[in-house]
């Protein structure tokens, strides 16, 4: 095998698409399809709302448009403060490259979470690399779901923590459309608009958003430090009615792009603390840009007691970061340091000069003065088909609800990484003339063939869960570089993930909870089949109430892993840059805590008070000594905690609303992380800075002549340092003013 290429990508959707149109039976049209609509589009949804109690196992969140439509976040990690067991370890301050992680996993580049939009798999290439890249807009998104537990094994293929899944604005019923616009501080504008309507049995949605921003970092020289988004969606839907069967047809197109001026360079602690958001010279030339396009077709079929609904989707991902990677490497040990080794000792002998070079304070002068610039250009696909059937019968004399599904998913990443050499000049990075070097020319493919298998059987007030999932992965990877032909790998796996839960309803409003199921986080294409999948057993017992007004729900957790596994990427630190991509194993790990989170909305003075709590308590703990060279770990002793966990969370929502009129104040407190979790390795001993924040909203609708509002994060301009990688401390967002304008019909 000389090289990886896809078989017949296209042949898979066209044989997908024909298989979701053939074999349905005829129905009658009419013109009363609203319950057919509305019974699809809760099928893009895996919580149900929250009107009831609701009886699913798992610890389950669901903000909808309502709330999310308080702050107006475009941030991901602000809005998951509002979910307990979220671990996140922020980078950019604006949320563009999110690092999520639930109940203590790795959040780098959310890649062991199952990320989905509208139900299908989201991450640029899920199986073969699923550091999430690209992240859409959030002002597109009418819902947020976030479920941990035993039902994460219909979410695969990683169900160590659980399932993010994010909804997209349903084609309306009647003619409906908005425009929003707002502007802010630095240079941040948005512009939102979408417009539908449903015509007899066809029905559309247009959908576009522009958020841009100059930044809030100060480039030493001067410079861009902003971004620039731009996402467009459109839906095309078709309903059938019929005196037995419904269906409805709908096409989903979506094209996003991204320019931002981001990098990985951080600072010192010391420069720090004299300016938060400063950025150093060598950085001036960092910029990422991508491209994202989806096509997403789905067919849903409906009797009176099944739903039958298959997604055949496609993804395409190309981007390029060119961004500061280091000095030019030296084979004498003595000069050859890496940028996080720098920016954590910058007076230490040699590591001073460097500072000056990274700074602009001095010009490179020796060859290892000069500094690598790489532009990491990769393209990603992902596409297949999913099919899934809810189905409730009576068999036994027990009420049955199954659920089963079945997924042909293929994605590949082709990586294309180049460096060339800059010296410094005068505080300008200045071309050396060197040949560019093509550091990484490589392929990874996976196909996989997933499937679920759950069945809720009802006993009077009992619940019982039972489940099964299975992942079978062939996988490929080929170095392209000249000569390298024999460096290729194929491997199969599979793998079978058991869970069970129960729910017993003690009232008609509260109910108790527990559940096990078991984890798994498969390897990427390329490593050795020494590198072991990683796999844990994780419990959880919980109670939830909810009548409507209030809703509370309390879950402890335990994540027994048998095998921690973790990859060394340039977003980890740059020490990972000789080892991009290894995968380490770190052995047995235990996780647990607590997560709680309460609603409640109190009456009084012609007004309403909502009120919210998010709390959340994690450890975590290695169960064995062991060396590692793996930048986040080095070597670790029985005892040590994981990295970029804090032990206590909390988010204190407080509202207060008249007809027309609101205002919300949100406050949250994140304690202190550890950035290595042993000894030897650059950020060993290292902790961040616990923080709190406080966010402001506030609204005012004037009814045909539409709504103003504005808003202020972090009221109080707090600047700590949230995390020091990938190479330097890094600020939370400063201080920022928004009013916005926004009328529908």
């Amino acid at each position: 095998m000389s090289s990886v290429t896809p078989t017949s990508r296209y042949s898979a959707l066209a044989a997908s698409i024909a298989l979701a149109l053939c074999g349905q039976a005829a129905a009658a049209e009419n013109d009363n399809n609203n319950d057919t609509q509305v019974r699809y589009d809760e099928t893009l949804q895996i919580i149900g709302h929250q009107d009831k109690l609701r009886t699913e196992a798992g610890s389950a969140t669901l903000l909808d448009e309502l709330q999310l439509d308080k702050f107006k976040y475009d941030d991901i990690e602000r809005i998951l403060a509002f979910v307990p067991g979220v671990n996140i370890r922020s980078e950019d301050g604006f949320g563009l490259r999110p690092n999520i992680g639930f109940r203590g996993v790795t959040p780098e580049r959310s890649k062991k979470i199952t990320l989905m939009e509208d139900g299908v798999l989201i991450a640029p290439a899920p199986y073969s690399a699923s550091a999430a890249y690209y992240f859409p807009l959030m002002s597109k998104i009418t819902s947020v779901e976030v479920f941990k537990g035993p039902a994460a094994i219909q979410y695969g293929p990683y169900t160590v923590a659980g399932a993010l899944n994010m909804t997209t604005r349903a084609v309306p019923e009647f003619r409906e459309g908005q425009l929003d616009l707002s502007g802010g501080s630095d240079g941040y504008f948005k512009a939102h608009g979408y417009y539908g309507d449903s015509i007899g049995n066809f029905g559309f949605l247009l959908d576009g958003v522009h958020v841009q921003s100059d930044g809030f970092k100060q480039l030493d020289g001067s410079g861009d430090t902003g971004f620039d988004k731009n996402e467009i969606m459109a839906k095309l839907r078709y309903t059938l009615e019929g005196e037995r069967l419904s269906q409805v047809f709908e096409l989903k197109m979506v094209y996003a792009d991204e320019t931002s001026n981001e990098t990985y360079l951080g600072l010192t602690d010391a420069d720090f603390d004299a300016n938060p958001y400063r950025r150093y010279a060598a950085s001036a030339n960092d910029r990422m840009t991508w491209d994202h396009t989806q096509f997403q077709f789905n067919h849903f079929l409906a009797g009176d007691n099944f739903d039958l609904t298959t997604r055949v989707y496609r993804n395409d991902f190309e981007r390029a970061w060119r961004k500061l990677n280091g000095f030019e490497s030296q084979s004498n040990p003595a000069t050859d340091r890496d940028l996080s080794t720098i920016l954590q000792n910058p007076n230490d002998g040699i590591n001073a000069i460097y500072y000056d070079v990274l700074t602009g304070a001095k010009d490179s002068e020796q060859a290892f003065e000069n500094l690598v610039l790489g532009t990491n250009d990769r393209e990603y696909y992902a596409q297949g088909i999913q099919t899934d059937l809810r189905w409730a019968f009576e068999l036994l004399s027990l009420q049955h609800n199954l659920q089963a599904g079945v997924r042909y998913h293929e994605d590949e990443i082709q990586r294309n990484h180049t460096e060339d050499s800059f010296r410094m000049t005068d505080g300008q990075l200045v071309s050396t003339g060197a040949a560019t070097v093509t550091a990484t020319l490589n392929t990874e493919k996976t196909e996989a063939w997933s499937l679920y298998l759950q069945d809720t059987l009802v006993w009077d007030a009992l619940e019982l869960t039972l489940g099964v999932r299975g992942e079978f992965l062939d996988q490929f990877y080929q170095n392209n570089q000249p000569g390298a032909e024999g460096d290729y790998l194929r491997k199969e796996s599979d793998i079978w993930l058991p869970g069970a839960s129960v729910f017993y309803r003690l009232t008609d409003d509260w109910g108790v909870f527990a559940g096990v199921h078991e984890g798994y986080v498969p390897t990427s294409p390329q490593q050795n089949p020494a590198v072991e999948s990683e796999t844990s057993i994780n419990y959880e017992l919980g109670s939830r109430f909810g009548n409507g007004n209030t809703q509370l729900e309390a879950v402890a957790f335990f994540n027994d892993f048998d095998n921690l596994k973790e990859s060394c990427t340039f977003s980890a630190s740059a020490s990972c840059s000789s080892s991009i991509d290894e995968e380490y194993n770190g052995g047995e790990v235990d996780v647990y805590g607590l997560e709680f989170s309460a609603s409640h909305t109190l009456r009084g003075m012609g007004l309403d008070w909502p009120l919210s709590l998010v709390y959340t308590y994690t450890d975590s703990e290695f169960k064995t000594d062991f060396e590692s060279d793996f930048t986040m770990w080095g070597d670790v002793s029985k005892g040590d905690p994981l990295p970029y966990l804090p032990e206590h969370q909390a988010t204190l929502g407080l509202g207060v609303a008249g007809n027309q009129w609101e205002a919300n104040v949100l406050v949250r407190y994140q304690s202190e992380m550890w950035e290595a979790s042993g000894q030897g390795v650059t950020l060993s001993g290292v902790k961040t800075t616990a923080f709190t924040t406080v966010d402001l909203a506030a609204s005012y609708d004037f009814g045909d002549w539409g709504e103003v509002y504005g808003k202020v994060d972090n009221l109080l301009d707090e600047a700590e340092i949230v995390s020091r990688r990938p190479y330097g401390a890094r600020p939370n967002k400063p201080q920022q003013f928004v009013v916005g304008y926004r009328i529908g019909f």
